[in-house]
């Protein structure tokens, strides 16, 4: 393996592994700021050594053990913290290679929902929420962030100090609340794991269009609060979104792993247990009783997608109807985009045509790349190609991820060839 092959393994490896690390080291520091710098510590230890050493089989072990000795070496060094670090060494014991499963899928599946808690705590503002679990969680870098919230980096880098910074001056404890404290932080926590799922389901950037292993521990966490929190209806309605968005991951992309749109996945090889369950979740959140809230309604129009036996079958205008519903309990732009595109699929592509084209000014889609690859695709459906091809083009050149780059590029190729026929 190459130096530029190792490289690129760590990195894939650090995305995986770095939200659990992170989450077991504040669970021993108690501060979330340090737990960071203590992976990151293991990071560059990992770089400097693994491309001479190997890869060793157990990955999350080693960075666990590594940063345990760099936490050990600097409670040690620091004299202040001499109490601390005396219980620290009593208690704890180095992780080795052998204690990977019983740590990392016990223990520190646990300290997750404690981390995604933590950082939901009301004394943070909902844009530094976002900002720090996009970071800790997702794994994404601050330019990526940045340009999720469509904000400058150096806005998101000290948004992001200043959070970990208050989240240990005012010493947020490492738990999962009860009570009424739970349901203050509830809604808080639901979009944290539904900020999870989605960098999973289509990363912000990189070369891959799916992080599996992302959706995956986001959906097991949302499991894990709808036993914690059974007569909360939302939170039947994210995993009931979960568990059917996750049932098409094997058509998702090709074999040579390309993305693979909706309407052209084969239906066939959807995952009927996952489709199971997630009507089971929505049906649970239905008899609770209460109006749909967000994630419910974008579970029923996930559900109409899966009750569907072909994209030809699909109900769009119920799924057109439902986004009206979800604008006016979760107003936005995306939403307004997607109403848009349910209502070119049941009415034509010139109605939706007219709705995309009110949002073309919609400061918040400006630099959003779906808004030109949704205009686009109308476009080309009313046969403007030369107008497709250039949104086409721009909402290539807004995307970071080079999967979805490629199939942009691609669009815009097909319609410059139809043209010229």
């Amino acid at each position: 393996m190459t130096s530029s092959q190792t490289h690129r393994t760590i990195d894939a490896i650090w995305r995986i592994e770095s939200p659990k690390l992170i989450a077991g080291l504040t669970r021993m520091v108690r501060d979330v700021g340090l737990a960071e710098d203590l992976a990151q510590d293991a990071l560059v230890i990992a770089l400097q050594r693994w491309p001479e050493s190997g890869i060793p089989d157990n990955p999350g072990a080693w960075l666990m053990t590594a940063a345990k000795r760099r936490a050990i070496d600097l409670l040690r060094r620091n004299k202040l913290r001499d109490e601390k670090y005396a219980e620290m060494a009593q208690t704890t014991e180095l992780y080795s290679e052998d204690d990977l499963e019983r740590n990392l899928d016990g223990e520190i599946g646990d300290d997750l929902l404690r981390l995604i808690f933590m950082t939901c705590h009301p004394v943070l503002s909902q844009d530094a929420r976002v900002a720090l679990t996009l970071r800790l969680l997702c794994g994404l870098t601050t330019d990526e962030i940045a340009r999720s919230f469509l904000t400058a980096e150096s806005t998101i880098a000290q948004r992001i100090v200043r959070a970990k910074r208050t989240l240990s001056s005012r010493k947020v404890p490492f738990e999962v609340p009860a009570g009424e404290e739970l349901q203050e932080r509830l809604s808080a926590v639901l979009e944290v794991i539904y900020l999870m799922f989605n960098e999973g389901y289509s990363a912000t950037a990189g070369d891959h269009w799916l992080r599996p292993l992302l959706c995956q521990e986001a959906l097991r966490l949302g499991r894990v609060l709808a036993e914690i929190a059974p007569e909360e209806p939302e939170v039947h309605g994210l995993v009931a979104l979960m568990e059917i968005q996750s049932s098409r991951f094997k058509t998702r992309v090709s074999a040579s792993g390309e993305p693979v749109l909706l309407m052209d996945q084969n239906r066939a090889q959807w995952d009927r247990l996952l489709i199971r369950r997630g009507l089971a979740a929505l049906e649970r959140c239905r008899k609770l009783g209460r109006p749909l809230g967000p994630y419910a309604l974008q579970a029923a129009i996930s559900a109409c997608h899966a009750q569907a036996p072909t994209a030809a079958d699909t109900d769009w205008a119920r799924i057109a109807a439902l986004y009206e519903a979800l604008s006016r309990v979760a107003p936005s732009p995306i939403v307004e985009l997607n109403r848009a595109v349910a209502i070119s699929m049941a009415f034509g592509p010139a109605f939706g045509l007219q709705l995309v084209d009110e949002l073309m000014h919609e400061p918040a889609l400006t630099e959003y790349h779906l808004l030109p690859s949704v205009r686009g695709d109308l476009l080309a459906k009313l046969g403007r190609m030369d107008e497709a091809r250039s949104e086409f083009e721009r909402a290539a050149s807004l995307t970071r991820n080079s999967r979805e780059q490629e199939l942009l590029l691609k669009r815009a190729a097909e319609c410059s060839a139809s043209e010229n026929s």
